[in-house]
């Protein structure tokens, strides 16, 4: 099996149909979530509905589908997102905000785990930039891999005695060793990289694979300038920031 592992998608249609050409040409299976499948960009419900399509019920909660999902006071998010979040929700129907809101913290799919944030807290939805806060998760980590997004940058984290961290195109998984492993973001790279992010787990080789994906980000831009979003919500897909 082939696990196409998706990650912070963002209702970013472009960059999200580019990356389902590259995995079906390398020939995934299956596909799965690790959340944030709407917010920040303009296309929140055909992004939904192909994931419903694509992942059924191997999608984890995002803090953006979570707020997006019901009327919760939107102290503390970034301006520009809490403008986005309330779009988002105008845009979407009574059954696609129930769907997002009752998507799980964390999930295991096959033989191993899906999660947006970290694993101690789920629902706090902290970030996960280097060992110490990786080695929080570990511990509650009973699946040899995890899978997890939030902070838009692939890193893999490896324990096998010490924590190893860095960045990763392939990674051979070892048994007896766990592995935390961010999958990047479909729809806002924030590593300098534009292109769209996404993860190929085989299952059968034993390998994650980092792909990295160009897309037509003026089309996905000029979108968001349409809808009346904030600017820098556009400008930023340029420089992966």
């Amino acid at each position: 099996m082939k696990y196409a592992i998706l990650g912070d998608i963002h209702a970013n249609w472009e960059a999200l149909s580019a990356v389902l050409a590259d995995a079906e040409e390398q020939g995934a299976t299956h596909f799965c979530s690790v959340g944030d499948v709407v917010g920040y960009n303009a296309d929140p419900e055909r992004c939904l509905e192909k994931v419903q399509e694509l992942c059924g019920d191997d999608v984890v909660r995002g803090n953006h589908d979570h707020y997006c999902s019901r009327e919760d006071n939107l102290n503390g998010f970034h301006p520009l997102a809490a403008d986005v979040v309330d779009w988002t929700r105008k845009r979407l129907d009574a059954s696609q905000r129930e769907w997002l809101g009752n998507l799980r913290y964390s999930r295991t799919v096959a033989t191993f785990l899906l999660v947006h944030a970290t694993l101690d807290n789920p629902h706090m939805w902290g970030y996960v930039f280097d060992k110490l806060e990786a080695e929080a998760n570990f511990a509650y980590q009973m699946n040899s891999v995890c899978f997890f997004g939030h902070t838009h940058v692939p890193l893999a984290f490896e324990k096998a005695g010490i924590v190893r961290s860095g960045l990763y195109t392939k990674l051979k998984i070892t048994a007896g060793r766990k592995y935390y492993i961010n999958v990047g973001s479909v729809g806002q790279p924030r590593d300098g990289d534009p292109r769209a992010a996404y993860v190929i787990y085989d299952m059968v080789q034993n390998v994650v694979e980092l792909r990295r994906v160009s897309y037509d980000i003026k089309g996905a831009q000029d979108k968001i300038l349409a809808a009346g979003l904030p600017a820098r919500a556009a400008s930023r897909l340029e420089i992966g920031r």
